[in-house]
């Protein structure tokens, strides 16, 4: 399987990942070819430059004669009418409501009102095009990404000066790992975000790969520390990797439906994993949510902290990090410097996982994230992101059970008949 690794800890916008992509071996003549398709006034240049010393592609969208907004419809118009590629334009479109419906949200109108300030350009509908057709060319199955790094304080939006990251970008961020550096100033940007959501369908450390190529894509900014994104392309080693989604592929279904394979083995092959364990009865309870939060961050699968009777008959805790071998150290590492613990046990172990992606279904409270999980015979379960329906369940005003069934009904009705029976 051919997988892509995004190094997201510069954060990421939709240039960033062009020049990754265009690095990492996708044609500069392929993006030309998207703009052509898409038949709209705009010039790409395509430049090598160096962001602290990484050397780097830096893609840029120039559109003649910009006005300060477009309309959602406007933007949507021109895609449809595009000769874009229909799975490329179907996942495009996908991406561009996805934007409209956040920025619907945070402004309070309908979507058919919206005008995109920072997103209104034709320059994003190059990026998430773009971006979409170069993930399909260079033929990357799976995308794996790092936690993504979002920066800090504030940045100026048409509506003023808005702490990062601003409204729009915050909106998309549920399910993704994220995090506040040391750099001041907006490092992901909505498109960027849009498009992380969309692709990417798993969170961690550099699964084990034969690498091929890396790309490095060059962010406008020139920061003290080097502004790029990192695409890591190459064949996965120890079968399926991590948190592999429903699709067999990277790239998500039209409109977010999720697409169901064709019926063949239930299983898929076991993945080889780590198992660290450290027993602890001398600790603060109200150090565990931080450091199992630190755990996450950093790239563990599954963190469980269990009740157990030690050995002197006192009460205490078993600690449990599922993680893959490449981040067992650094897990290790931090399960010593965070808690009272002074040994840590470490065994493999093997995982087989059903598949799974996220997918957003519309409710009557509005649009809600739902983790998707299935085999090759079809769709096993569907959960609702609990964060995000209680955050919905707080600004309507209305019980959190009641945004969760909304959800799990609006995901039956979605599926359909892809529901394993």
């Amino acid at each position: 399987m051919r997988i892509g690794y995004l190094d997201c800890s510069s954060g990421a916008s939709g240039d960033m990942l062009l020049g990754a992509l265009i690095g990492a071996g996708w044609p500069e003549a392929a993006l030309e070819e998207v703009v052509a398709r898409l038949a709209v006034p705009v010039r790409v240049r395509v430049g090598r430059v160096e962001r602290r010393g990484v050397p780097a592609v830096r893609v840029e969208v120039e559109e003649r004669d910009p006005p300060a907004a477009r309309p959602y419809p406007h933007l949507a118009g021109i895609l449809a009418a595009s000769a874009v590629a229909e799975p490329v334009r179907e996942e495009a479109a996908a991406v561009l409501r996805r934007l409209a419906e956040v920025e619907a949200e945070v402004h309070g109108v309908p979507i058919e009102q919206v005008h995109l300030h920072e997103l209104g350009g034709l320059d994003t509908l190059v990026d998430v095009v773009g971006a979409l057709a170069g993930v399909r060319a260079l033929g990357l199955q799976h995308l794996v990404a790092s936690p993504v790094n979002v920066g800090r304080g504030w940045v100026r939006i048409a509506h003023g000066a808005v702490p990062v990251p601003p409204p729009a970008t915050a909106a998309l961020l549920t399910g993704m790992p994220v995090y506040a550096g040391d750099v001041e100033g907006e490092l992901l940007t909505p498109t960027g975000a849009a498009l992380l959501s969309r692709l990417v369908g798993g969170w961690g450390p550099l699964p084990r790969m034969r690498l091929q190529r890396v790309g490095t894509g060059a962010g406008h900014a020139d920061p003290p520390r080097a502004n790029v994104l990192r695409l890591f392309v190459g064949d996965a080693l120890d079968g399926v990797p991590q948190h592999r989604p429903a699709e067999g592929a990277g790239v998500a279904a039209p409109e977010g439906r999720p697409r169901v394979r064709d019926r063949g083995p239930a299983l898929p092959p076991a993945e080889r994993l780590v198992m660290l364990e450290t027993s602890i009865d001398d600790m603060s309870p109200q150090l565990y949510p931080y450091v199992t939060a630190r755990l996450l961050e950093a790239g563990a699968l599954d963190v469980a902290v269990v009740p157990a009777l030690m050995k002197k008959g006192r009460p205490g805790h078993l600690v449990r990090v599922l993680a893959a071998p490449a981040a067992a150290r650094a897990l290790v590492g931090i399960l010593l410097a965070e808690t009272t613990t002074i040994g840590v046990r470490a065994y493999e172990v093997e995982r087989w996982a059903a598949e799974r992606r996220i997918a957003d279904v519309d409710t009557e409270f509005g649009p809600v994230p739902v983790k998707v999980a299935g085999d090759a015979a079809g769709v096993l379960n569907v959960s609702p992101e609990f964060d995000a329906c209680r955050a919905l369940a707080r600004r309507r005003g209305v019980p959190v059970k009641r945004v969760l069934a909304a959800a799990q009904r609006a995901a039956a009705s979605l599926l359909g008949d892809a529901w394993r029976s």
